[in-house]
């Protein structure tokens, strides 16, 4: 199980600018209050849940870092899955979490 972004949207995720994903999926393959690697943090889960593929805006799209519903769909997709997941986020930068852990 896990979670993982392209690269272009890495930066934007780090920086607190994206903080949603939408992916089609057979079944969950994270869970809220997981942590996943993401370069130099984690992306911890806040919330996911399953929505319709029409509940894809082009606003929702801008959210996850795509410039649109038909860019972000061209992403969305991994194997052979048609449940639609929003899942919602927030990134965790590892310096910050040593940081915290020291005091």
């Amino acid at each position: 199980m896990g979670i993982s972004f392209l690269k272009l949207l890495r930066g934007p995720i780090a920086r607190g600018e994206i903080d949603c994903t939408v992916r089609i999926w057979q079944r969950p393959q994270v869970k809220v209050g997981g942590r996943y690697r993401m370069e130099q943090g984690f992306i911890r889960v806040t919330r996911m849940r399953q929505i319709a593929l029409q509940d894809i805006t082009p606003e929702l799209a801008r959210r996850s870092g795509f410039s649109g519903v038909v860019d972000l769909l061209k992403t969305a997709k991994h194997g052979p899955g048609e449940k639609v997941y929003l899942i919602e986020f927030v990134y965790e930068d590892q310096f910050r979490l040593d940081l915290d852990s020291s005091w």
